[in-house]
């Protein structure tokens, strides 16, 4: 069976003190525990209110592939691990289609808590919680950033351009310039099905270009 069918088939299923810079925080840029740490105890925003717990992150710090998606959900929110819904499940299946796992990526979002019903995150969240996720990226150093769906993208690129338009393409990332390929959030395939082979189709882009990568760096 090749790789496509293969895919259909899978498919069936110490607390430091933060120092503001207008309205950027100055985080610890080394240490790891105290980042998280200071996801945990945030209330940058109004979203401190409504959550169980911050949903900082999950996977290899040393992944040369990470993941960014929107917010936690319901699911998220209680566990405090992203993707771990049916949606979660999908993206298991998508890392597996390409010969990986959860373990071997970084996964996380640009809010670290969830918003009230699942609505979008408003401007104000993202601001206050983007450098989070900008730490983040400084350690891990991954080669390769997947933004899974729209509002993932947009944030990470500054743009309103539609989701297809940005498709197949690699744009860049932060003052690193950190490669990063855009492609559906795994929600929207649930109910969207008939664009999971779009979807395939993305991870491949994002397979060879992070081999490429890879072997332009030893090279």
């Amino acid at each position: 069976m090749d790789r496509l069918s293969d895919y259909y088939q899978a498919l069936n299923i110490e607390l430091w003190q933060q120092k503001q810079m207008g309205n950027v925080s100055e985080l610890p840029t080394n240490d790891w525990a105290a980042l998280k740490q200071c996801v945990a105890s945030c209330t940058a925003c109004d979203l401190y209110q409504t959550r169980t717990q911050t949903v900082f992150g999950v996977g290899n710090e040393q992944a040369h592939l990470m993941i960014v998606g929107e917010a936690p959900g319901f699911n998220e929110d209680k566990q405090g691990e992203p993707f771990v819904g049916r949606a979660g499940q999908l993206l298991n299946e998508m890392l597996k289609a390409i010969h990986s796992t959860r373990e071997q990526v970084y996964i996380a979002n640009i809010l670290k808590c969830r918003p009230p019903n699942n609505r979008d995150p408003l401007a104000n969240e993202v601001q206050q919680c983007l450098n989070y996720l900008n730490q983040q990226i400084q350690h891990i150093k991954p080669t390769l950033l997947l933004a899974v769906g729209r509002i993932a993208a947009h944030n990470l690129l500054n743009t309103k351009s539609s989701l297809e338009s940005l498709r197949q393409k690699i744009h860049y990332y932060g003052n690193e310039q950190t490669p990063l390929i855009v492609t559906y959030h795994p929600a929207y395939l649930l109910r969207n099905p008939i664009d999971k082979k779009k979807a395939y189709i993305d991870l491949l882009f994002a397979q060879r270009t992070l081999h490429n990568l890879l072997a332009a760096k030893s090279a």
